[in-house]
């Protein structure tokens, strides 16, 4: 398994040339065709305040907005080029944000995008898009924080694992980005009240990964804290360079992502966070 083609979004936000320029690194390591995609709906709201005073207004601004987007995938076309990318395209969308990253990504191994900046204008809306993405994204999302400026790198990766299907799904969409990692922690936290020990069963999940090519270290350990919390510090204990996890897609599921330990890397992470749903 392998990444062959790779997806990321494209927006006029600060976030937008960090996320481009990992997103080619990326391409150029596993060899991959690139595509941006600039969907209308994700672009600053400035050019609608400009035609808000025009004749035909939904119609003049939507044309805006589109002309913005493909002024944005023009740009994303000429770094590629000068990157000197193999295999690129760049897209300008009409749809929704949401649905048009969720759908292109049907298509690709891998989607890109950035954690929301709460200082910044529409942060709600965002934040609504990306949990939208999440929900109906089929392919893992690599999230980089608003704040990370740097190139992606892999020495060390914080793979969490709970059990549920959506970890199992996260660790194995992760296996081109894991057999690249220096080191792989692969880790579980439970309370002090919990009887259950998966230290047997973790065994055989890194067996599994070493049979994929993956040498993990297992750890599972007791704290007091909240999972989201214990998670954050033992990345930044660790030197974390990246935290592989589930996105978690139960029927009251949006309450779970926005209350839970998707939250909490949602709001606060620090390095890049792969999810899968």
């Amino acid at each position: 398994m392998t990444y062959r083609s790779l997806l990321v979004a494209l927006d006029a936000l600060p976030a937008n040339p960090a996320r481009t320029h990992i997103a080619i690194a990326l391409a150029k390591a596993f060899g991959a065709h690139l595509i941006g995609l600039a969907p209308t709906a994700a672009l600053d709201l400035q050019a609608l305040q400009a035609a808000a005073a025009m004749d035909d207004y939904a119609a003049r601004a939507g044309a805006t907005l589109l002309a913005q987007a493909r002024d944005i995938a023009q740009r994303f076309h000429e770094r590629c080029e000068a990157a000197g990318l193999a295999s690129f395209e760049a897209l300008a969308d009409p749809s929704p944000a949401a649905e048009s990253l969720a759908r292109h990504a049907q298509c690709t191994d891998l989607l890109v995008m950035s954690q929301p900046d709460p200082s910044l204008p529409g942060h709600r809306q965002q934040l609504a898009e990306l949990e939208q993405v999440l929900l109906a994204c089929s392919r893992p999302v690599l999230l980089i924080p608003y704040t990370h400026l740097e190139p992606l790198h892999l020495r060390r990766v914080l793979l969490a694992w709970d059990g549920s299907p959506e970890s199992v799904r996260a660790m194995t969409d992760a296996l081109p980005l894991l057999r690249r990692a220096g080191k792989v922690a692969l880790m579980h936290w439970r309370s002090e009240a919990d009887a259950q020990r998966p230290l047997e069963f973790m065994a055989c999940l890194r067996q599994w990964l070493a049979f994929q090519g993956v040498d993990a270290e297992v750890h599972d350990e007791v704290t007091p804290l909240a999972v989201g919390d214990a998670l954050l510090n033992a990345a930044s204990d660790r030197g974390a360079d990246l935290i592989v996890m589930g996105a978690y897609g139960h029927a009251r599921w949006t309450e779970r992502l926005f209350g839970g330990v998707s939250r909490t890397l949602l709001a606060s992470m620090t390095v890049p966070v792969l999810m899968s749903h």
